[in-house]
C-alpha cells in the first residue's frame, strides 16, 4: 500500500482534523524530492523537528531538514545531524528543567532512541496523502477517542496491547525513530516543545507506524469497523430522560383534562 491510499483510507475511518504525515529519513547523497522546502534556504529561519511535522499537517508542505535547518540541539543530536557530547550525555540538558539531579539527567538520555551520527542527511516529512516517497513512518495527530481508534485497528490481528514509553520530551524521536527501530506501532503523548513550537494542541496526542504496516492498520480498521468499532463514537440514545419533578405536574395536568376511557 502507498502512502496516498493509506491516507485516503484513515480519512474515511479516523477522520483526523490534520494530515497524516509521511516520514522519510535520506542517507548522504540521497535525492531530496523536487518541490521539497528547506526551513533556512527558502524561509531563512532554523527550526525543530515538530515545527516540521506541524507544516507538513497542517500546511499541507513537504519540508526536508538537515543540520543546517534545526537549530534544537535534542533533536539535532537524536537525529545523527550532530555529535553526541558528554555534556549532553551526562544530563545537562534536561537537570534542572526536566530532572533534579544530572543523574537522572542522564537516564533522561539514554531513554531517548538516537541515530548514529552521519547515518542520515536529512529528515523529508509530507502529507501522507502527497507523498511521492515511502514512507518509513507515519505519524498521525489526533484526538484521544481517534487514537483509540487506530489501537483497535492495530490489534484487529495480532490482539493483546500496545505498549509505550514516555519522557515528556523530545517526541519526534519517539514518533519517527523509535517507531522505525522498533518497526511497531507507537502511541505518542506530545512533549512540551512540541506543545510550544509545534503547536499541538492540549487536546491532541499522536499514533505512529511504521511504513511496512500500513495495510496491516487499514486492515484492521477495516474488520474492527464492520465488528461495530467506529468513529466517531456513536452514543447511546434509545433511554427515556428524567426531568426535574415540576416538569411532571405537566402531565398530571393534560391527564386530569383528557381523561383516558
Amino acid at each position: 500500500m502507498d502512502a496516498k491510499t493509506f491516507a485516503t483510507h484513515i480519512e474515511t475511518y479516523v477522520r483526523p482534523a490534520t494530515f497524516p504525515v509521511a516520514a522519510k529519513l535520506l542517507a548522504p547523497g540521497d535525492p531530496l524530492p523536487p518541490k521539497a522546502k528547506r526551513p533556512y534556504r527558502d524561509m531563512k529561519i532554523q527550526i525543530a523537528i515538530c515545527q516540521a511535522v506541524a507544516m507538513a499537517r497542517r500546511y499541507g508542505w513537504t519540508i526536508a531538514v538537515g543540520a543546517e535547518d534545526v537549530n534544537c540541539v535534542l533533536t539535532k543530536t537524536a537525529f545523527g545531524l550532530a555529535p553526541v557530547t558528554d555534556h549532553y550525555e551526562s544530563g545537562h540538558l534536561a537537570c534542572g528543567m526536566y530532572v533534579e539531579t544530572l543523574e537522572a539527567g542522564r537516564r533522561t538520555e539514554q531513554a531517548t532512541q538516537r541515530l548514529p551520527h552521519g547515518k542520515y542527511q536529512h529528515l523529508v516529512v509530507a502529507p501522507a496523502a502527497r507523498a511521492d516517497f515511502a514512507p518509513d513512518a507515519i505519524v498521525i495527530y489526533a484526538n484521544p477517542a481517534q487514537v483509540l481508534r487506530l489501537v483497535t485497528g492495530a490489534l484487529w490481528k495480532r490482539g493483546g496491547a500496545l505498549t509505550g514509553s514516555f519522557t515528556g520530551r523530545v517526541d519526534c524521536s519517539d514518533e519517527i525513530i523509535r517507531t522505525i527501530v522498533q518497526d511497531d506501532y507507537q502511541v505518542i503523548l506530545p512533549c512540551y516543545g512540541d506543545r510550544v513550537f509545534g503547536q499541538t494542541e492540549d487536546g491532541e496526542m499522536a499514533f505512529t507506524l511504521p511504513g511496512s504496516k500500513m495495510e496491516e492498520l487499514i486492515a484492521g480498521l477495516e474488520g474492527t469497523h464492520k465488528g461495530g468499532i467506529r468513529y466517531p463514537i456513536p452514543a447511546f440514545l434509545r433511554y427515556t430522560p428524567q426531568y426535574p419533578e415540576h416538569y411532571y405536574e405537566l402531565e398530571h395536568i393534560w391527564a386530569a383534562e383528557n381523561p383516558k376511557p
